[in-house]
């Protein structure tokens, strides 16, 4: 590869967009010791993309094995992003890598609900549907302006969006987000009552399960989680048409100075 080819790049707003083919010859002529494929945090996000696997296998037929490996998987969302920070191992295959996890996961669970509730099913789907779209448009924006990260929101942007990607927020947002898919799954299949699996008389809410507890318990951060979707998309959509009419604006004027040129 030549030097002239290795720096070959072209300029968008304040990040230098690496040409397709030299990312590809890079990716391809990486060494071990610098291989982005076999980061630590990456491998981690590999085993979740297997847990979910496992997850959805058993989904039908063995809550317990599912449920375990839908845990698991979910939990290592936070362990690679310590483990990326930790050992300077920060890369954009990785975040997109979460990301992309996180959504199929989710979505995987979403689409066995629809089934295992058929009169709910149109909620599911537009869940799955607001989940994707958001988080799309939402990366992308974050991209196109340059951004290092779409977890890094200034608060002049949106004060509601810094505040959720605040580490501990998130934390507590996707976890209670995903424990409510998954108590609304074992609502299916347990119906232990909770003063039964307590061994304790909980009074009127002696014949709810521990799933629906949990689903009652949950529910508040779900809705919150899915509110900041919207919020997320909203923005999203407003900086991409704010990048195009500055791109417009700026089209118009290279039209200027060339008609006055000739």
């Amino acid at each position: 590869m030549t030097k002239k080819s290795a720096t070959q790049s072209r300029q968008r707003g304040s990040i230098d967009v690496v040409d397709a083919k030299v990312a590809v010859d890079l990716a391809t002529a990486q060494t071990y010791s610098e291989n982005v494929f076999l980061f630590v945090p990456n491998l981690i996000g590999y085993a979740r993309v297997i847990l979910a696997g496992v997850a959805l296998y058993f989904m039908s037929y063995h809550p317990r094995y599912c449920t375990l490996a839908y845990c698991i998987s979910c939990l290592l969302d936070a362990a690679d992003g310590h483990a990326a920070r930790a050992l300077g191992q920060t890369s954009k295959f990785g975040a997109v890598l979460d990301m992309v996890t996180d959504r199929c996961t989710t979505s995987m669970l979403l689409c066995y609900l629809s089934s295992a509730y058929p009169q709910y099913a149109w909620v599911f789907q537009c869940l799955i549907t607001l989940d994707f779209s958001s988080h799309y448009m939402h990366m992308y924006s974050s991209l196109i302006t340059g951004s290092r990260s779409h977890k890094t929101v200034n608060s002049d942007v949106s004060r509601i969006l810094k505040f959720y990607y605040d580490s501990r927020t998130l934390f507590v947002m996707c976890a209670g987000n995903e424990l409510f898919f998954v108590a609304l799954y074992l609502m299916k299949w347990v119906n232990t009552p909770l003063s039964t699996a307590l061994g304790l008389d909980v009074g009127r809410f002696a014949a709810v399960s521990w799933p629906e507890a949990m689903a009652l318990m949950c529910f508040p951060i779900c809705a919150t989680k899915n509110f900041v979707n919207v919020v997320q998309l909203w923005k999203a959509s407003k900086i991409l048409v704010g990048v195009d009419l500055a791109e417009r604006a700026k089209a118009r004027e290279e039209e200027i100075l060339r008609a006055k040129k000739t």
